[in-house]
């Protein structure tokens, strides 16, 4: 049945189109290294899991649209689509909407010490996931991965949620009107980049740097996790514009990341959160992160503590904050964030002549002294 299948449907050696969620699962049953798996436009059956899905380096296996600018549509189901222990596979141009759970769902299949890798998600279209732990894209157990180019809009927990993922980019998608975070790093995930996005009321925490893992979860296992523990290690986030929303950013149960050459504009309350969430034995409190040359624009009616909110628990006094450029909007004389540790060269209340050009997107305007700093900067400076 496969074979003949494929064999009504195939459009080159190495291309196969498909154009219901039923095709989708028979394909993906005998496919090979170096297929691509073409989906028609039109509305597909969500709640569709595939696995053991294994490209090879330079011949991966791809599951696209056919027609980027008429993406594919699954609709409803647990999670609109879920690939568990793949290799060297892309995903591409697909959208998920009315899913009960997660729209795009990747995983080790619940093997630890096995993940799933090499790994490319890119222009995925979600929105509108349920209230509660449902995220638009789901990564646990993930590692040597790349997210770009995506659209996510209205999620319930999590933008994009890693839990134990590694070896991992986060690059030039947009996050808009989300619930818990925008982008949540954690469960023993390390060596992240989140750069070049821009965030629109992204949730109350636009970018969680660690957070709160059951201890079944973590990847690696605490078993095999040295004597200092954590939630995340070696982040870096930059070049992200964020609007509006919670906190920005949040540094929960880290050991060790940098936030540099963003712009944070109009943040609700803080414009930074140092936290301790996971309390077990053996795991560090939230410390070395660095905060350097970005741009804060804030409203002092909405300001809370000085800008930084710091809990029990955690290691404020080995953060470093440099260069960073703060301004109150309608009070330049509240401009100076309260900030635990002594920042160098800062700069607090001067006007950087901001211009916000689309929704999610702020620059400033020629001869800003500003224009060192912030999301701008770090654009020039790749």
């Amino acid at each position: 049945m496969i074979q003949s299948l494929i064999a009504s449907i195939l459009l080159s050696n190495s291309e196969i189109r498909v154009s219901s969620s039923e095709e989708l699962a028979l394909v993906a049953k005998d496919i090979k290294p170096g297929t691509t798996i073409l989906l028609a436009p039109g509305e597909y059956r969500g709640g569709l899991t595939l696995a053991d899905l294994n490209g090879v380096e330079g011949a991966p296996i791809v599951i696209a649209g056919e027609n980027p600018k008429s993406p594919p549509v699954f609709l409803g189901g647990g999670s609109g689509l879920q690939l568990s222990r793949v290799s060297y596979v892309e995903v591409r141009d697909l959208a998920f909407q009315g899913v009960r759970g997660n729209g795009l769902n990747i995983d080790d299949g619940g093997i630890i010490g096995k993940p799933s890798h090499h790994v490319v998600i890119k222009g995925i279209k979600v929105s509108e996931t349920p209230e509660g732990n449902n995220d638009a894209i789901k990564l646990s157990g993930l590692d040597d991965f790349r997210v770009e180019g995506c659209s996510l809009s209205k999620w319930g927990g999590s933008g994009i949620d890693m839990v134990g993922c590694h070896k991992g980019v986060i690059a030039g998608n947009q996050f808009r009107d989300g619930g818990s975070s925008g982008v949540q790093i954690k469960g023993g995930s390390s060596e992240i980049t989140v750069q070049g996005n821009s965030f629109y009321r992204s949730g109350q925490r636009g970018v969680n740097i660690g957070g709160s893992t059951g201890e079944a979860f973590f990847r690696p296992s605490l078993s095999e996790m040295r004597a200092e523990k954590y939630e995340a290690k070696q982040i870096l986030v930059e070049g992200n514009s964020f609007v509006e929303g919670g906190a920005p950013v949040a540094f929960v149960g880290v050991d060790g990341a940098v936030v540099r050459f963003n712009t944070f504009y109009k943040p609700e309350r803080w414009v930074i959160r140092i936290l301790q969430e996971t309390r077990l034995d053996g795991f560090v409190p939230s410390r070395g992160g660095v905060f350097e040359d970005n741009l804060v624009v804030f409203s002092g009616g909405n300001w809370s503590s000085g800008g930084v909110n710091v809990g029990a628990g955690t290691a404020p006094d080995t953060f470093q904050f440099g260069r960073n450029f703060w301004y109150c909007s309608d009070r330049p004389e509240m401009s100076k964030p309260s900030l635990p540790v002594e920042e160098k060269s800062g700069v607090y209340g001067i006007d950087p002549l901001i211009v916000v050009t689309d929704v999610g997107v702020v620059g400033v305007k020629d001869g800003s002294p500003a224009s060192k700093v912030g999301a701008h900067a770090w654009e020039v400076k790749e």
